[in-house]
């Protein structure tokens, strides 16, 4: 029954690649409808604080001419688009619309007694324009908020009382400045509205404003604060549907920021809601804002081109300058990485891109795309248990059973967490497999590597790393199919399991090598393993392994801090190339995997450098996990970093063989 069961197993190994043959094929298809999605989205757009402006006009002499000056100066950047946060009394009083005062301060005006019990807002209009246009928000808001209203008057100048305090007035949100949005509008720029959910939500409320905005050509809407509008009152009143319903109907879509520590509550169903009608946005924070023009540059061009990064948030704030004795801003240093000399725009437009309002993707559905991915799911299965039959040979039919059985009940109770945890451990069998092979084919070659010459070893060396690539790539496929949502495109999901994608591979790539070198390995052989002496060489390698893989942990993910040095590197890749292949795969990897390949088919325990060949493998599939990532840039960088590793590798191969030479001639007559 034994051997019976041993030839069904090894049986169906063959079986399995026949079936991760038919999975590639079948994912094909679903690869192609994500690349005509990526192309559908080409617009970029930059957006200014108008409230950061507003905030460094303070400091000018004339304000308002400040103002005008810097809007045309930005407007002629390239700059489309002007942030407006929801007004309230404090804002309105910056842009000297009104003036604020509270019940003793009007009583200090009037010359009357104010009441002991009394504790108002006051609010006087500048000009007859804020009578006309911020007198309506302002009584429309607060009636809304059941705070009462009345008329006001001082020095024939009019006004109104709000029956609340001026602490509390003054949080209270209201629509942007209608003033202000007329004349932004007026020199050409797009509103990016900015939306709080600080106030109960109100439907007719709500749908004027999104009426208002369409009729002011909003396209795009950016949400201040942890919730978006309508989340804390969704429970009772549904409003994220409602909200969502306007969206829809006004044509208006949603932007979500890159890089937030938490995402927004609310924001993955408003985005469902919208048929995911989101942009990606990067923000440049103040500070950054007054970094060196072409490191700025850099990241704008690279954000767009690597990250599917389609709008540009640009803050500024005033800053004391104790040098010159005077206040200064950034403004002048972001115009000049737009333009010259840091030509974010023309390098931007360069790699295809139109600077316009940010559009969303348009997704491409094939009709059969579910069929492909099931295909896709079965040959992803059998990949996992090619990977489980080499080292538990006995399991290979049952593993790919318990697999399928898993998938199906995973897909019917949470089919986002089936395709996270299949995507995860189908990117961490095909490196691991394509090692597998590459040590048992090494451990086969080693016995005859005698009667070979060094040109035939150089041969076999780089056939084999070839081999093993391809392999390893072998699970790119399924990644993307399995992953093919527009949902990890915009980051609101994302491929869990960095961190032990990144160190998996090696981990079993070094058991094997270990253990299963002679055949499957025996509880004798790991008993044997557990019984070896501990000498303090092997504590001491130990530890710097570990302080060593802690290290490389630590910048999976683009993690940890980036020396100047690396930092220069990478402009130099990404200057000379277009796009910058990954330092780890050219580098360390890759030149290590073919110097090791080399070697183990003389050296028996020269297999051992193949577990760091091994992350080369892991990463170049750990590349294609970056969904937000296009394919095409996943694909250059990839065949980049296997160009430049296969020629420093091939140099370390020869500086090696030199050595060796030195070596074999020299040493007899140092031993004398």
């Amino acid at each position: 029954m034994h051997q019976k069961s041993k030839r069904w197993n090894e049986a169906a190994r063959k079986w399995l690649w026949v079936l991760v043959i038919l999975g590639i094929v079948a994912a094909l298809p679903v690869a192609y409808d994500r690349l005509q999605t990526e192309s559908t989205s080409k617009n970029v757009e930059f957006v200014f604080d108008y409230r950061d402006l507003v905030d460094i006009s303070a400091y000018q002499a004339h304000p308002q001419d400040y103002i005008d000056e810097q809007l045309d100066r930005l407007k002629a950047a390239g700059v489309g688009s002007m942030a407006l946060y929801e007004s309230t009394l404090d804002e309105l009083v910056k842009s000297r619309r009104i003036t604020v005062y509270d019940s003793q301060q009007a009583a200090d005006l009037t010359g009357e007694a104010v009441s002991p019990n009394e504790n108002y807002t006051y609010v006087a209009f500048n000009n007859e324009d804020s009578v006309t246009h911020i007198k309506p928000l302002i009584e429309d808001t607060f009636t809304r908020l059941g705070i009462p209203v009345r008329a006001w008057t001082y020095e024939k100048k009019e006004g109104l009382i709000l029956e609340t305090s001026k602490s509390d007035a003054v949080l209270k949100p209201m629509s942007p400045d209608p003033i202000t949005v007329k004349m932004l509008r007026d020199k050409g720029f797009a509103i990016v509205p900015r939306l709080v959910d600080s106030v109960p939500y109100d439907q007719a409320y709500m749908e004027q404003l999104m009426a208002y905005f369409a009729d002011n050509g909003v396209k795009r809407i950016l949400f201040e604060g942890d919730s978006v509008k309508g989340f804390n009152d969704d429970a009772e009143m549904k409003s994220l549907q409602a909200f969502g319903d306007l969206l829809n109907k006004y044509d208006i879509g949603l932007t979500t920021i890159e890089n937030i520590k938490k995402q927004q509550k609310g924001f993955n169903k408003l985005a469902y809601l919208t048929d995911y009608n989101v942009a990606r946005i990067y923000s440049l924070s103040e500070r950054d804002a007054t970094l060196e023009t072409d490191v700025i540059s850099d990241r704008f061009v690279l954000a767009s081109k690597d990250r599917n990064i389609r709008m540009f948030y640009l803050n500024a704030e005033p800053l004391r300058d104790t040098t010159i004795a005077s206040i200064t801003d950034p403004i002048d240093n972001l115009i000049e990485s737009l333009t010259e000399p840091g030509n974010a725009i023309k390098d931007i437009e360069a790699n295809g891109f139109t600077i316009g309002q940010a559009e969303a993707f348009k997704v491409k559905d094939s009709s059969l795309q579910r069929y492909f991915k099931g295909v896709a799911v079965v040959g992803s299965v059998a990949l996992i248990a090619l990977m489980i039959s080499y080292f538990i040979p006995f399991l290979t039919i049952a593993a790919f059973v318990l697999g399928l059985i898993g998938c199906a009940g995973l897909y019917v109770l949470r089919p986002d967490l089936m395709e996270q945890g299949l995507a995860l451990a189908t990117a961490i069998s095909g490196p691991t497999v394509a090692m597998i092979l590459a040590v048992r084919k090494v451990t086969a070659v080693n016995r005859t590597a005698s009667d070979m010459n060094a040109g035939r070893l150089l041969t076999h060396t780089i056939v084999l790393f070839l081999k093993t690539t391809i392999l390893s790539l072998a699970a790119v496929p399924f990644v993307i199919a399995l992953l093919n949502n527009v949902t990890y495109m915009l980051v609101l999901e994302q491929f869990r399991g960095v961190s032990l994608l990144a160190i998996a591979p090696m981990i079993l790539t070094g058991i094997y090598v270990l253990l299963y070198r002679g055949g499957s390995a025996t509880v004798k052989d790991v008993i044997k393993l557990l019984k070896t002496p501990v000498t303090l060489a092997m504590v001491i390698a130990a530890a710097i392994i570990g302080v060593i893989g802690m290290y490389y942990l630590s910048r999976t993910g683009n993690a940890g801090n980036v020396s100047s040095i690396e930092m220069a590197l990478r402009s130099f890749l990404e200057n000379t190339f277009g796009v910058r292949p990954r330092n780890k795969e050219f580098l360390i990897a890759h030149p290590i995997m073919l110097l090791g390949l080399f070697l183990s088919f003389k050296y028996r325990h020269a297999a051992y450098l193949l577990i760091i060949g091994a992350m080369g493998q892991l990463s170049m599939v750990g590349t294609f996990t970056h969904i937000h990532t296009p394919i095409y840039i996943s694909t250059v960088r990839t065949v980049l970093g296997l160009v430049l590793g296969l020629i420093i590798g091939l140099i370390a191969i020869w500086v090696w063989q030199i050595a060796e030479r030195i070596w074999t001639r020299w040493s007899p007559i140092l031993r004398q």
